[in-house]
C-alpha cells in the first residue's frame, strides 16, 4: 500500500521530456510508482486539472541566519521551492569567532540587506567551525531541505582576523589554514564554497567585503581542497570592474578561472548579468564559460528569471526622495505620520524644490549608483515604474513615470511624489536596475536558452527591504512558460529550475519525478499560477521588517511526501533537513 497516491494530473517531471498523464505512487518518502498506479493508498490527492512538477531546486539564497531560528523559510518554501542552497556570494556565519560575531552581521546587513538587529537577536549562535553550525540549523525542523556553502568572507576573518582586510594578502599559512579548514566542512556535508568579488558589496560601515580583492593565488590555494573529492562545488559573484573595459574584464575572469583550474572537476557557477554600462559584458561572460568547459572545466553561468532591480517606497530601504532635505526631516516618522506630514501644505512644492544630499560614502553600505540615481530622477525615470497590483516586470517605457509626467505636462519628481503615496504609503515603485537595457526581457531569454546558464540569483532572505525574488522560480513558470509571446515550454522550465539545478549540485535523489526518487513534488493550477503584489511585514525578530509576496496557483507542495504547503498557505509540517553532500558520492 502507497502512502500517497496522487491521481490525475498532468506530469511534467524535470527531464525535459514531453508531459503525460499518471498517477504517482509514494511511499515511504520516495516516488516508488509512475503511471498506471494500481495499488490502495492511506492518502489519495486529487491532481486532475493541474500540473504535477518536481520540488523547484534554487540554488542561490541567503537565509544562512534566518535559518537558525526560522523553521518555515518563506517566501521560498511557497513558490515551489523544496530545496535551497545557502551561503552564497562569500558571506555568512561561519566558521566565526565568538568575537567576530558584530563583524559577520555587519557584513551581511551591508551586502544582503537584512537587518543587522534581527540578526543580533535572532541567531542564537552556539557554534564556531562550520560543521558545528551545519549541526546547529539540522537541530531546527524546517519546512524544506537546505544545503550550505561555506562563505569566504567568513573563512578569511576566521583564519586572518584583524588582517582580514580586502586589501591584505593572505599569507602562504593563511591559505593552508583556509584550505584545511574547507576541507574538513567537505567532508562533514558542506555543499562547496563561495567568493564574492563586487565593488557593490559593502559591509554596514561601509567597507569593502574582505575576500572582494583575493588573489589568484588565494582562491586557487583554497580550491585545492577539492582534490580527491568527487562532490561539491564552487560559486562566485563578481561585477568585474565595469568601468575598466573589457581588458579588466578579462583580468578578472583569469582569476574566477584560476580558481576553476584548482578545482577541475567540480562545477562552479559564475553569477551573469547585463549591466547598462558594459551591455555585452554577459555575452563575454557565455564566451569564457564555452572555452573554459572546451578546456575541460565545468563552469555554469547563473542568470536571474527577470530584470534586477530594486522596490522604492516609503516602507522600503530605498525610496527615490531620502536624500532630499525635507524627507529627511520626517523619515524617521512612524508611516502614518510620514504621510500626513508629506501630504501637509507647502510639503511638496518645498522638496521638488530641492536637490538630493550624498548617502553614499558617509560610513553606509549605500553603493554610488544610489546617489547617482537620487540625482538623475529625470533620467532615470524612463526606466522607474509603478509594480501595480498584479505586478508587471517586463513594463514598456510607454509606462513609466518619464512617459507619464510628459502625458500630465507636469515634472517627473511631481508624479514620483504622488505614486509614493498611494496606498497611505504603501505603493511600491520598480525599477529594474540589470538586464534592462533594451527595455524589456529578451536579453533574459537569450541567457536562459544557452546550455551553460543555470536560474539563479534569488536571493531567498537577502535584500528583505528592497526586493522579493525568492518569486523567481514563480515567474520562470508564469511569465517564461505561459504569458509571454516569446516564450519556452512549460517542459523546457521545469527542468531548467529543478532538474538541471539538481544535477549542477549532485544530488541523484531529486529533481526529476523519476522511480526511486525523493517525492518533492508541487502540484500547480497552471492557468491560475500568479504572483501577488509585495506586502511588507515587520516579523522579523526585534520587528525587522522584510517583503513578503505570495502567488495564487500552488495547490500543493511535498518534500518527501509530506504536505508542507497547500494554496499558498503552510500547514505546519516541517520534513526539511541539512543535506550532507558528501553522501552523494560517487
Amino acid at each position: 500500500m502507497y502512502d500517497l497516491k496522487i491521481t490525475g494530473g498532468t506530469i511534467v517531471d524535470g527531464t525535459g521530456k514531453e508531459r503525460f498523464r499518471g498517477d504517482i505512487g509514494i511511499k515511504d518518502g520516495k516516488i516508488v510508482a509512475i503511471g498506471e498506479c494500481g495499488e490502495e493508498a492511506k492518502e489519495t490527492y486529487d491532481a486532475n486539472g493541474a500540473i504535477v512538477a518536481p520540488g523547484f531546486v534554487d540554488i542561490h539564497t541567503h537565509y544562512d541566519g534566518q535559518i537558525s531560528w526560522d523553521e518555515e523559510l518563506a517566501p521560498s518554501s511557497i513558490h515551489g521551492v523544496t530545496t535551497a542552497v545557502l551561503g552564497s556570494c562569500g558571506v555568512g556565519f561561519a566558521p566565526v569567532h565568538e568575537t567576530d560575531h558584530d563583524t559577520l552581521i555587519q557584513l551581511m546587513e551591508g551586502v544582503e540587506d537584512i537587518p543587522g538587529t534581527a540578526l543580533a537577536e535572532g541567531i542564537p549562535w552556539g557554534w564556531e567551525t562550520f560543521p558545528e553550525y551545519m549541526d546547529a540549523i539540522d537541530n531546527i525542523p524546517h519546512t524544506i531541505d537546505f544545503l550550505a556553502q561555506v562563505p569566504h568572507d567568513a573563512l578569511r576573518v576566521y583564519v586572518m582576523r584583524e588582517r582580514a582586510k580586502f586589501n591584505e594578502e593572505a599569507t602562504e599559512e593563511d591559505i593552508a589554514k583556509m584550505r584545511d579548514i574547507l576541507r574538513d566542512a567537505l567532508e562533514h556535508g558542506a555543499i562547496g564554497f563561495s567568493t564574492g568579488r563586487s565593488d557593490n558589496h559593502r559591509s554596514a560601515t561601509g567597507q569593502p567585503t574582505p575576500a572582494s580583492e583575493s588573489s589568484a593565488k588565494e582562491l586557487a590555494g583554497i580550491a585545492k581542497a577539492y582534490e580527491g573529492l568527487n562532490f561539491g562545488i564552487l560559486q562566485a559573484v563578481n561585477d568585474f570592474d565595469i568601468l575598466d573595459g573589457d581588458e579588466h574584464f578579462h583580468r578578472e575572469f583569469d582569476v574566477i578561472e584560476q580558481m576553476a583550474e584548482a578545482a577541475p572537476h567540480r562545477p562552479m557557477s559564475v553569477s551573469m548579468m547585463q549591466r547598462d554600462h558594459s551591455p555585452n559584458q554577459w555575452k563575454w561572460m557565455i564566451e569564457r564559460a564555452e572555452k573554459a568547459n572546451e578546456k575541460g572545466l565545468n563552469m555554469r553561468l547563473q542568470a536571474a528569471a527577470r530584470g534586477i532591480g530594486i522596490l522604492l517606497g516609503l516602507e522600503a530601504t530605498f525610496n527615490p526622495f531620502m536624500g532630499f532635505p525635507s524627507y529627511k526631516k520626517v523619515a524617521l516618522l512612524p508611516l502614518e505620520e510620514r504621510v500626513a506630514a508629506m501630504r501637509a501644505p507647502g510639503f511638496k512644492e518645498q522638496l521638488l524644490s530641492e536637490s538630493s544630499e550624498p548617502l553614499a560614502g558617509d560610513g553606509t553600505p549605500i553603493p554610488p549608483l544610489a546617489d547617482y540615481f537620487l540625482a538623475n530622477l529625470d533620467m532615470v525615470a524612463m526606466r522607474l515604474f509603478r509594480l501595480g497590483e498584479v505586478p508587471n516586470y517586463e513594463p514598456n517605457v510607454t509606462e513609466s513615470f518619464a512617459a507619464e509626467a510628459n502625458r500630465q505636462k507636469v515634472s517627473v519628481l511631481s508624479v514620483i511624489f504622488d505614486a509614493l503615496l498611494e496606498d497611505e504609503g504603501r505603493s511600491l515603485l520598480y525599477f529594474p536596475l540589470y538586464n534592462y537595457t533594451g527595455m524589456n526581457l529578451n536579453v533574459i531569454h537569450e541567457m536562459l536558452s544557452h546550455p551553460l546558464v543555470l536560474p539563479g540569483l534569488s536571493d531567498g532572505g537577502a535584500h528583505v527591504g528592497t526586493v522579493c525574488d525568492a518569486t523567481f522560480p514563480t515567474f520562470l513558470l508564469q511569465h517564461w512558460a505561459r504569458d509571454r509571446e516569446v516564450r519556452f515550454t512549460l517542459e523546457e522550465m521545469i527542468k531548467k529550475q529543478c532538474g538541471d539545478t539538481a544535477d549542477f549540485l549532485g544530488l541523484h535523489d531529486r529533481g526529476t519525478l523519476e522511480v526511486g526518487k525523493n517525492a518533492d513534488l508541487n502540484i500547480i493550477d497552471f492557468e491560475n499560477l500568479q504572483l501577488q503584489h509585495p506586502t511588507m511585514l515587520y516579523d522579523l525578530p526585534a520587528g525587522g521588517r522584510r517583503l513578503m509576496q505570495h502567488a495564487t496557483g500552488y495547490l500543493a507542495t511535498f518534500v518527501r511526501g509530506e504536505k508542507i504547503a497547500e494554496n499558498g498557505e503552510l500547514t505546519g509540517a516541517r520534513p526539511g533537513r541539512l543535506v550532507r553532500a558528501n553522501l552523494y558520492a560517487q
